[in-house]
């Protein structure tokens, strides 16, 4: 068989199929943690907890049910809320927040992004347009 025609029936085979999606990925990066865990443990149960996650992983990626695996990615994401840029990328999280405060409009409980370190700010809110100082 060329290696051409192995190619291409692995992309066919692969076609429609959900891929790795943030659930997926977050699954992988926990068996790979349990399995540290477990390297100082030596306990059975971890191993078989990472193996699990790691078999829920490719479950997810193969699937070609994309419309509930979408739905679950969906719920995991909303249930990190706040916490997620924190999971997907500390560095750039804490620049964040060193950086920047952030406030909600009393009006409409939107979330507004402003610089620290400028003292008193006169704001407005970019959804429902009223103005609020903020300090900075």
């Amino acid at each position: 068989m060329a290696s051409g025609d192995w190619q291409r029936k692995v992309a066919e085979w692969l076609r429609g199929r959900q891929g790795p999606d943030d659930l997926a990925v977050f699954c992988v990066n926990l068996a790979i943690v349990v399995l540290l865990v477990n390297a100082f443990l030596r306990t059975s149960w971890l191993g078989w907890t990472a193996l699990l996650l790691v078999a829920y992983s490719v479950f997810r990626i193969q699937s070609k049910n994309l419309g509930a695996r979408a739905r679950e990615n969906e719920a995991f994401l909303k249930a990190l809320g706040p916490a997620r840029p924190w999971f997907q990328n500390p560095r750039a999280a804490w620049g964040e927040l060193r950086a920047y405060k952030h406030v909600r409009c009393g009006s409409c409980r939107q979330k507004v992004r402003v610089p620290r370190g400028k003292g008193r700010l006169r704001v407005t809110c970019p959804k429902c347009g009223t103005k609020f100082e903020v300090r900075s």
